[in-house]
């Protein structure tokens, strides 16, 4: 199993440093997310005080940018990463396309199908030196002239992942991407049940397997040197738990539990702005469908349990007073934990 860490992206003069001794401590992955921050910029630094570890962005939201932007930006971390980058990719929801981004919501599923296409006929215009003829449905581009192209990098085509919850989203990931990014909010049974069927049937349609498909997430993880530590962790999920649950669209993950009415019950409490008593909502037999609540030294086992055969990679935090001995051992662990995935194919 590969074992990812996220950049301090809030500080960029701490990611240089942290990015690097991660690298040392053995986590294969880097990610950054585009929450209050941009994603992109934290893992230029990143790629720069790192030589081997994968950099990614988990995920940057596609339709406020033009793909071409966001070809640009993947281009240039893939190329001084010296092709280290993959691409993460999310929809986000209808609310925040619309109300804070000020972007139409149209058909994300084939739209987000057409992003990653449009990305990929530009890159292969700078590498290949075709002409770049994309007319789709959402996306256009036929314009590119010397100027405004970089050179070949002479590296494979960066790998693209997107994020998926509902089914049209993962259909759109099998059979388009090279790996899948689950939401947190999702169960072991929600996973073996609904998710790794669908995708198995679209890689097969697709002429693919999850050998050359990477799964990351679907799940959540607390854990620490204490269970003091792994309990405070775990009251911050509970809330993240209830706080997903409250949208209506991952219902789907609490009917399969029988837990519909919770959705229900969080959704009108979010509508009545009591948004302090969501996390009290869930109970420790709710959490534990979601999150692993484990020490350090009994997370391996805990992880394989939870994520085991489903997860090709999972995302860790430690402490900041966990030594780098501590580190490398639970990676170890973890590291040990069997996959399907083995490696991209995206040459």
């Amino acid at each position: 199993m590969k074992v990812t860490t996220s950049v301090p992206y809030k500080d960029w003069r701490a990611i240089a440093p942290a990015a690097a001794a991660a690298e040392a401590e053995g986590f294969e992955g880097l990610t950054c997310p585009e929450l209050a921050n941009d994603p992109f910029a934290p893992l230029a630094i990143a790629a720069l005080a790192t030589e081997k570890v994968q950099l990614a962005t988990s995920v940057a939201i596609s339709f406020p940018r033009s793909p071409m932007i966001t070809a640009q930006q993947a281009w240039d971390l893939n190329l001084h990463s010296r092709g280290r980058f993959v691409l993460g990719l999310g929809t986000q929801v209808r609310a925040h396309n619309e109300r804070r981004f000020s972007v139409p919501w149209v058909h994300p599923a084939p739209r987000m199908v057409e992003y990653v296409q449009a990305i990929r006929a530009i890159h292969r215009t700078w590498e290949y030196g075709e002409k770049l003829d994309f007319q789709g449905k959402f996306y256009t581009f036929t314009l590119m002239t010397p100027e405004f192209s970089p050179k070949p990098c002479g590296l494979p085509m960066l790998p693209i992942m997107i994020a998926a919850v509902g089914p049209e989203m993962q259909k759109a990931a099998a059979r388009h991407c090279d790996g899948v990014r689950l939401h947190g909010f999702a169960t072991r049974k929600y996973v073996t049940d609904v998710v790794r069927p669908l995708l198995e049937t679209e890689l097969s349609k697709a002429g693919k397997t999850f050998a050359n498909f990477e799964v990351t997430g679907g799940g959540f993880i607390a854990t620490g040197p204490d269970q003091a530590t792994v309990d405070a962790a775990a009251e911050k999920l509970r809330y993240r738990v209830a706080f997903y649950g409250s949208t209506p669209a991952y219902r789907g993950v609490f009917d399969i539990h029988g837990v519909t009415e919770l959705g229900v019950q969080l959704n009108q409490a979010t509508r009545r702005g009591a948004w302090s008593e969501l996390a009290a909502m869930v109970s420790d037999e709710v959490l534990d469908l979601f999150a692993v609540r484990a020490t350090y030294d009994k997370l391996p086992d805990a992880v394989a349990k939870r994520f085991g055969g489903l997860a090709d990679t999972v995302g860790i935090e430690f402490q900041p007073g966990d030594d780098a001995k501590t580190k490398r051992w639970v990676i170890d662990g973890l590291r040990e934990i069997p996959s399907a995935f083995q490696e991209f194919k995206t040459a």
